[in-house]
């Protein structure tokens, strides 16, 4: 019988993070927490961990740009996707009520999206360390009148009860998360690919570069900047686009931007995952924006 995977995820036990790895790889999946997205790197780089977890983007936070700059600095290839919806849910220990409630604690980004929520009850917000870490402490040191929010997952872990259930103010909040490993992983026809580039710092080079995968009728799907570290007001582009490398018009698009641009990195083709369906609540939520 094989092993179940192993996979390095930031946070303690019952973060999103680890919400994700169970959905992508099932719930025989072991974790490995880690204090640092950098020791996430580290893990599967020294093969502590067969894979890791890293979120990268949030539908309503935007980009995690240290995810980002550690897949430039590091040799590990992406070997899948994973979207996330995002359930903030408010728990604390058996027995306590709503109207017991004064405090809730979690990560001050978890907090912030149930602002509406919280405001709503009149409760002091407290912000901790981390969504699943509010949970653990408030586990381990009970007191009264405090609550948390966390994934229901780090409710079942630290013995929480929730109170109520997906609080967050928007209900279409999704997390893209990036499964690293090492080596290439295996050809899959139903392929997005990531890529970062720097262009030649000249009057349309960005352009140029763009139009090798425009002009042969390939889909990108992001696009975005970041400051070049080793060189002030530089940027280098995170790219994805449709398609694996190794399909024909995909690689003469690669080819051809590797004589335009200053240099590129390749980050990985991986299986495309399926874009989660909008839930009615949240399709009302689009409509008033």
């Amino acid at each position: 019988m094989s092993q179940p995977v192993l996979v390095a995820f930031q946070g303690e036990r019952g973060a999103f993070s680890e919400e994700a790895i169970r959905q992508h790889f099932g719930e025989e999946a072991d974790t490995l927490p880690c204090h640092a997205f950098e020791d996430i790197f580290v893990a599967v780089d020294e093969g502590r961990a067969e894979y890791g977890a890293v979120p990268v983007e949030n539908s309503v936070a935007g980009s995690i740009n240290k995810a980002y700059d550690l897949l430039l600095e590091h040799d590990l290839k992406v070997w899948g996707e994973i979207f996330l919806q995002v359930r903030h849910n408010l728990m604390a220990p058996p027995g306590t009520r709503l109207e017991d409630i004064q405090e809730v604690r979690s990560h001050p980004q978890a907090l912030a999206q149930c602002e509406r929520f919280l405001n709503r009850h009149g409760w002091r917000a407290k912000p901790w360390y981390d969504t699943a870490g509010s949970a653990k402490d408030l586990a381990q040191n009970p007191e009264p009148g405090v609550a948390v929010i966390a994934s229901k997952l780090a409710a079942a872990i630290y013995g929480l009860e929730v109170l109520a259930p997906g609080i967050e103010d928007l209900a279409f909040n999704y997390t893209r998360f990036f499964v690293i490993g090492r080596g290439e992983p295996p050809y899959t026809s139903h392929a997005k690919t990531s890529l970062v580039f720097a262009t030649a710092h000249s009057p349309g080079a960005l352009v140029a570069c763009l139009n090798e995968f425009a002009s042969r009728g390939i889909n990108l799907t992001k696009l975005e900047s970041r400051p070049r570290r080793n060189r002030p007001w530089h940027y280098v582009f995170y790219l994805d686009f449709e398609g694996h490398w190794q399909d024909a018009r995909q690689r003469e698009a690669l080819v051809a931007l590797l004589a335009r641009a200053a240099f590129v990195k390749l980050l990985g083709s991986y299986p495309a995952a399926k874009m989660p369906e909008i839930s009615n609540g949240a399709q009302a939520e689009l409509l008033q924006i």
